[in-house]
């Protein structure tokens, strides 16, 4: 690539299923690389396994994308609209003798093709492809015509080298070298005029003028068949970047049993885009310092290929949440008010609240509840009772505080003493807790954490006294007055 060329990069999913983190992370990496370099980030959706995509997941990748953040600048482009483009270039290497005719048992097969392991298990024409070279790679004019005649469906096979060594530069793995005998005779276009994965991508790439491929390290593998492609279709390949796979906490690859793998997952969970982002970004990258919390900004101006590790990354839930609680509390409030809204109504809290019409009131609960929150749907869990009346009393606070048979009296008591307050601020609420203990002859604590439980269903919450300001005078008596029935009754 020129040094003055901006680079072009690609996210090409298949959608076989939705947007994954292992996805995730690589168009991450893509869109990271191409806004540092001021470059173009293409969507490319690879839809030619007509057997296991499907269309409706198509709408779940760009979901995901746009959740996490990843803005392409170019498509998607459907490989499924440009099969043309794949068998005019098929009939050109099989023109050039850089491809030629199969017609062996299973040149019909049109079923998986990841592109991930050639030669998979199910796969007839890779089967076949396994033996040192394919029968039909020399057959002559006469046995081919033959073929022809009896109607055996043809397909097209690249005519690998058997001899020297394919060579390629990687920006993370260095220079790698395979020997040609190893390389079998691959399928490029299949009998029922569908192509392989070898095909489609290089053709694409050279198309779109892709100049860095940076994708999993399981394509490791593919790159030196594409490398013959690009080279037989007179193209220089690009630059290539294989970035590493993400593992389970077992060491084994990323999978369902390792808990959720879709971004949509996470993004239900209550995970913040930005959040996840960051945490996404080392897996497999560092700065090359210790910094852990980076903002977006921060990001695009550090990554670089060089930082990308050959070491497998490890996915640690306990260390996503960790990042989102450093979203969750340090970012300016403003910045997470539309995601707490949005919570609030995705859990029927928002309508006719005080946080729908008192923007400065919402702030100031958001600010107070967050310190000790972790998910966003601690909004309209444990902290429900701060935007609605509607709160149940949790059964562990309740056994464990309101367990002292003077409290319905005690309760009753402060909700008078509070009610009667000209002035409603923490240092009065406090005085008249305190006053009232003192009075009684009990420990503040007892009225304290009783009080949290009446007002808020909780034992754990922002401090009392923060939280009774932010309620209001007529919610915190008409909630401690609701809690004498249930007092008294136990």
């Amino acid at each position: 690539m020129n040094s003055a060329e901006k680079p072009r990069v690609r996210f090409a999913p298949s959608p076989t299923g939705y947007l994954h983190v292992g996805g995730a992370r690589t168009a991450l990496f893509n869109w990271l690389f191409a806004r540092r370099k001021g470059g173009t980030l293409l969507l490319r959706i690879e839809d030619t396994d007509v057997e296991r995509n499907k269309p409706e997941l198509v709408d779940g990748i760009l979901e995901g994308l746009k959740w996490l953040g990843v803005k392409w600048d170019e498509g998607p482009y459907f490989q499924s609209k440009r099969l043309d483009m794949y068998r005019e270039a098929a009939e050109r290497l099989l023109a050039s003798g850089a491809g030629f005719a199969c017609y062996c048992k299973g040149a019909s097969y049109a079923g998986p093709d990841t592109g991930e392991k050639p030669g998979v298990e199910g796969d007839d024409e890779d089967k076949v492809a396994k033996a040192p070279a394919c029968p039909c790679r020399d057959l002559t004019e006469i046995e081919r015509t033959a073929k022809e005649k009896e109607g055996i469906a043809r397909a097209i096979r690249f005519r690998a080298p058997r001899s020297g060594t394919t060579k390629f530069e990687d920006a993370v793995f260095g220079s790698r070298e395979v020997q040609n005998p190893d390389i079998e005779d691959f399928v490029l276009l299949r009998s029922n005029g569908l192509p392989t994965y070898q095909l489609s991508v290089v053709v694409d790439d050279i198309d779109m003028r892709i100049t860095h491929i940076i994708r999993g390290a399981d394509h490791l593998s593919n790159t030196p068949k594409q490398v013959l492609i690009y080279q037989a279709l007179g193209a220089t390949p690009p630059i290539f970047a294989h970035v590493p796979l993400i593992l389970g906490p077992d060491r084994t690859r990323l999978s369902k049993r390792h808990g959720a793998t879709s971004v949509g997952s996470y993004a239900d969970e209550g995970f913040l885009p930005e959040a996840f982002r960051n945490f996404l970004a080392l897996l497999g990258w560092s700065p090359g310092d210790d910094s852990e919390y980076m903002r977006t900004a921060e990001l695009i101006e550090r990554f670089a290929l060089s930082g990308v590790s050959r070491t497998n990354a490890i996915f640690d839930h306990a260390k996503l949440e960790w990042f989102n609680t450093q979203y969750l509390q340090k970012p300016a409030i403003e910045e997470l008010l539309p995601y707490v809204e949005a919570e609030l109504k995705r859990a029927g809290l928002w309508d006719g609240s005080q946080a729908s019409h008192d923007r400065a009131w919402f702030a100031h609960a958001v600010d107070l509840i967050r310190p000790r929150t972790r998910l966003l749907g601690d909004f309209s869990g444990w902290a429900r009772a701060f935007f609605s009346d509607d709160f149940d009393y949790d059964v562990e606070a309740r056994e464990k505080f309101w367990k002292d048979e003077r409290l319905a009296g005690l309760l009753g008591k402060l909700a008078d003493s509070l009610g009667a307050l000209d002035h409603w601020n923490h240092d009065a609420c406090d005085a008249a807790l305190r006053n009232l203990a003192a009075a009684e002859g009990v420990k503040a604590g007892l009225l304290i954490n009783a009080t949290r439980v009446a007002i808020v269903g909780r034992a754990v919450a922002p401090p009392l006294f923060e939280t009774m300001i932010i309620l209001g005078k007529d919610r915190v008596v008409s909630r401690l007055r609701r809690a004498l029935p249930i007092l008294s009754a136990q």
